[in-house]
């Protein structure tokens, strides 16, 4: 017997509105892009947005198609009232860190980024160990907290912008299809033409290639 889905509900402000209740004024959402690829930078985006902001669509970037995804991006981008800052940690932070503090420290770079800063974060996931600010983690908070789903959708879309820089760059590895992660044609492309400067070596998949630098 079928079961009829759970109604869902959009990302709201709640958890920004509690903060502000604690004496937070400037409360900013934080997430996170590219922590599975093999190649590329890992990317983070911290909003905050404005009393009562809305934007018709907004949502957690991985329940967005791509188009949609660049509409809110440039709306996001465009409009003044919303505070922003992306930030990433390169690939060579993420070999020599591990992924996990690499964004981390991407996370704290866009935090700390911030026009006029931010006294409170709101990062999903789960909790980070030594952030600098006072901070609350949320598990699936992109979808849940509506400056957290405009992060996710800035980091997303400005690092999908630079994977298809870099596919201009090197258009052998088909960076712009698939972002850095470990298709089959993106493997067949390093087994063929070995490996960038771009990728990152203490991946597993690309460690036990042993190919030297492209």
């Amino acid at each position: 017997m079928s079961r009829t889905p759970a109604p869902t509900t959009p990302p709201d402000m709640c958890e920004e509105l509690a903060a502000h209740s604690e004496g937070y004024a400037r409360v900013c959402g934080i997430d996170e892009a590219g922590r599975g690829p093999l190649a590329g930078p890992v990317v983070a985006a911290a909003v905050i947005l404005p009393p009562g902001y809305s934007l018709p669509g907004l949502n957690d970037s991985k329940k967005l198609t791509a188009r949609k995804r660049e509409v809110l991006y440039a709306a996001l981008m465009e409009d003044d009232t919303v505070q922003k800052c992306i930030a990433q940690a390169t690939v060579q932070e993420i070999d020599e860190l591990n992924i996990l503090r690499a964004t981390h420290l991407a996370m704290r770079r866009a935090a700390e980024g911030l026009p006029g800063g931010a006294d409170f974060c709101l990062i999903d996931g789960l909790p980070v160990p030594g952030f600098p600010l006072p901070s609350r983690s949320i598990v699936k908070g992109d979808a849940r907290c509506l400056s957290i789903a405009a992060a996710s959708i800035l980091a997303k879309v400005w690092r999908d912008h630079y994977m298809n820089e870099l596919d201009r760059q090197f258009p052998a590895y088909g960076f712009a299809r698939h972002a850095g992660y470990g298709t089959k044609a993106h493997m067949q492309a390093i087994h063929e033409h070995g490996i960038t400067i771009h990728h990152r070596r203490t991946f597993a998949p690309v460690t036990q290639l042993e190919l030297p630098l492209g």
